[in-house]
């Protein structure tokens, strides 16, 4: 998939044109035990089996990567979920925000399947890893939902709560002695527990806040269901 890339960066901004060629979804990825334990019985309201281990990392096709502002998906049990995307290109990362959408129904199955059969949106704008690796743990990742003509925060909570994302790549690549990902590659890294319950919704806001600089990625989706039958 080629994404295009607005770089916000402290010193020039940039445009980078990545072909994305493998794409990786960590999952179970809570720094917190408790958070961990949190998000599983979460997904065991929904009839998701509990791990086997933590983090789990899930092969999805790089063509379910999209940055349109519309989706569509199978039924009406889809839900997002915002997380922090990782890419890198010419040995540099970059990071930006995400929605690992997942359906809800086939999750009940199969988490991989659930994750394979729909699309993850990723945001426009981007920003240099080495940026904001100092301050890491302050920043902030937000979503929010339509439900009939409001909008409802649906997730909010700091990075502190969710392994670096250096440490999830040499967990997933043992024998790299400098972790980082190859071109090519992008993974993303985790969510933040829901308010509420989950549930799936017409249009999906995120956002990725940096308090320190005081900046954000934001990116909304729109959500339509496609009948089961014809």
């Amino acid at each position: 998939m080629r994404a295009e890339f607005d770089i916000a960066g402290l010193t020039a901004a940039d445009h980078l044109t990545v072909e994305i060629s493998e794409l990786i979804v960590a999952g179970w990825a809570g720094r917190d035990l408790a958070a961990v334990e949190h998000h599983i019985r979460e997904l065991a309201e929904l009839g998701v089996a509990p791990p086997n281990s933590v983090p789990l990392y899930y092969r999805v096709g790089e063509n379910n990567l999209t940055q349109n502002a519309n989706v569509q998906v199978l039924g009406e049990a889809s839900s997002g979920e915002v997380e922090c995307f990782i890419f890198a290109l010419g040995g540099d990362l970059y990071v930006t925000v995400a929605s690992d959408h997942t359906d809800r129904e086939l999750e009940s199955f199969g988490v991989a399947q659930s994750k394979q059969i729909c699309p993850k949106p990723v945001a426009s704008i981007a920003w240099r890893f080495d940026d904001v690796v100092g301050h890491w743990d302050e920043l902030v990742m937000r979503s929010w939902i339509e439900e009939g003509d409001r909008r409802t925060l649906y997730q909010e909570g700091a990075l502190s709560t969710l392994l670096p994302p250096r440490e999830l790549i040499n967990k997933f690549d043992p024998s790299s002695a400098l972790p980082s990902l190859p071109d090519g590659m992008g993974m993303i890294c985790g969510t933040v527990p829901v308010i509420g319950r989950i549930r799936p919704a017409v249009a999906f806001e995120m956002e990725l806040y940096d308090p320190k600089l005081d900046r954000s990625i934001a990116h909304r989706y729109t959500v339509q269901s496609l009948p089961l039958v014809a």
